[in-house]
């Protein structure tokens, strides 16, 4: 037997490449849309593709199941859960007819080769969320290895119970989730403590609140150091510890869970955007966006008009997926050697009208040539006090919930920067805001956001770390104190 881990470290994302080495078969599990990669990992291993399979509905990504599906492998899938979210696209094939698709339940076993995959349906994250118990029959193995855990158990952590309420809308539906996913825990404790746990995300995802940054763990090990799986024989416990502290989930997490649900379009190729020259740059549409990859001190001091701020670093592809829809037509400001790489994370999270692309010598060319441009204005810590003590401003802090609780500039309001597509009806429309985060860094692209959207948007140099430091006041859902 053969198993591969290949991550995906923008997303936080594993998918598992799993092959029986006698037959030359092999499986995907968890894949994400653009599967040309896992066909030349298994190709490099010496081994066929011939299925792929997913845990469950994501939310954080397109699967690249329906893409597999129209290469003609067989699909597994989850049937469990409630009616709403079974998926709905198996037998939409793009030539016709249906999918090659095994749809399973609690219990049921399948073979790639001479390896087993029993499942295990572990509700909780989703009401559809299935684990994969693997044993290599092949090898003589008469009892599991390893389990493919998806979203459900991670390394420190368990998937969050609340995406379906928080992300997608399902009023009411976190409760719930989490009783089930305590059940699911209860039984994961049964386990034998030798298994290994092969999860579906790493650190950095959203889809949990304390994910650990090791590739794989045990199952005795998360019984010992797991917060959650801890809690295991304490329901109430449990549930308190699931539904607090969550991260605010990104705007895109909805529209890829029913996406995924439903059928996500399927890619013929990644898109091919032509470079543009300066003088396209005069004629740019409006709503078209531009996507900025430079860093946020060259790009605050000039930019092109309505241009989001999207450094390529561990925050791309999540903020274009906060900031840009589906539909919209998009511009690339992106070192030539970026380029693909940036094109296939945006269509991993369905941005697939990626048209063009700008260098970023391109643009210097049409700046110097005196092209129009704006910037963002960022002040320090004084200059913010003393325009809140004038009653000039309003403060918006773009932190996490819970770090807003803990600690906060009097009067600020509080929207997280991957809510704010979302909740912007909640701000006076083309008002002056000073904005905030903890550092300086989610702030600079909620900036670049508000400022598209028509409001007048000034960054707080150095976060609220800069505001404590100065010995500013600061208020807490406790009490005020000065720090």
């Amino acid at each position: 037997m053969l198993l591969r881990q290949i991550y995906d470290d923008r997303l936080a994302q594993a998918a598992y490449l799993i092959g029986c080495q006698a037959t030359g078969e092999a499986i995907v599990i968890d894949p994400e849309r653009d599967i040309d990669r896992y066909i030349r990992e298994a190709q490099r291993q010496g081994l066929r593709l011939v299925a792929a399979a997913e845990t469950h509905i994501h939310a954080d990504y397109l699967s690249g199941l329906r893409q597999f599906g129209e290469a003609g492998a067989r699909l597994y899938l989850s049937d469990c859960g409630d009616e709403e979210w079974k998926y709905r696209w198996l037998d939409q094939r793009s030539a016709g007819g249906s999918y090659d698709a095994v749809r399973l339940r609690d219990g049921n076993t399948f073979r790639i080769g001479g390896i087993e995959f029993r499942v295990v349906h572990t509700p909780g994250h989703t009401p559809e969320h299935i684990c994969f118990l693997v044993t290599d029959r092949g090898g003589r193995a008469d009892e599991p290895m390893g389990v493919l855990s998806g979203d459900f158990v991670f390394v420190g952590d368990t998937g969050r119970p609340d995406l379906l309420e928080s992300a997608v809308g399902v009023a009411g539906a976190q409760e719930a989730s989490a009783r089930q996913l305590f059940e699911s825990a209860v039984r994961f404790a049964q386990w034998p403590d030798y298994l290994q746990v092969w999860p579906a995300h790493g650190a950095g995802s959203a889809c949990g609140k304390a994910l650990g940054a090791v590739p794989q763990t045990t199952v005795g090990y998360e019984k010992r150091f797991n917060p959650a799986i801890r809690l295991a024989a304490d329901r109430d416990g449990f549930l308190d510890y699931v539904l607090s502290g969550q991260p605010e989930p990104p705007t895109y997490f909805a529209r890829m869970k029913v996406l995924n649900r439903d059928g996500a379009p399927v890619l013929k190729a990644p898109p091919h955007p032509r470079a543009l020259s300066p003088r396209d740059l005069e004629t740019l549409p409006r709503e078209v966006m531009v996507l900025d990859t430079r860093p946020w001190r060259t790009f605050r001091e000039s930019h092109l008009p309505g241009s989001l701020f999207t450094p390529f670093d561990s925050s791309f592809p999540t903020i274009p997926g906060c900031y840009v829809q589906g539909e919209d037509r998009i511009i690339l400001l992106v070192e030539e050697v970026n380029l693909e790489e940036a094109v296939r994370l945006l269509i991993r999270i369905g941005l697939d009208r990626v048209e063009g692309f700008i260098l970023p010598e391109v643009f210097e060319e049409y700046r110097r040539a005196a092209g129009r441009v704006e910037s963002i204005d960022e002040v320090s810590v004084a200059a913010v006090a003393d325009r809140i003590n004038r009653g000039e401003t309003n403060v918006l802090d773009v932190r996490r919930l819970v770090e807003h609780e803990e600690g906060r500039i009097a009067g600020s309001a509080n929207i997280a920067h991957t809510r704010l597509m979302a909740r912007l009806k909640e701000l006076e429309p083309g008002s002056d805001l000073i904005v905030h985060c903890r550092s300086g860094v989610r702030s600079s692209y909620a900036c670049a956001y508000l400022k598209r959207m028509g409001f007048t948007p000034t960054n707080l140099a150095g976060g609220f770390m800069a505001w404590e430091r100065a010995g500013q006041p600061v208020e807490t859902s406790q009490r005020s104190a000065a720090v």
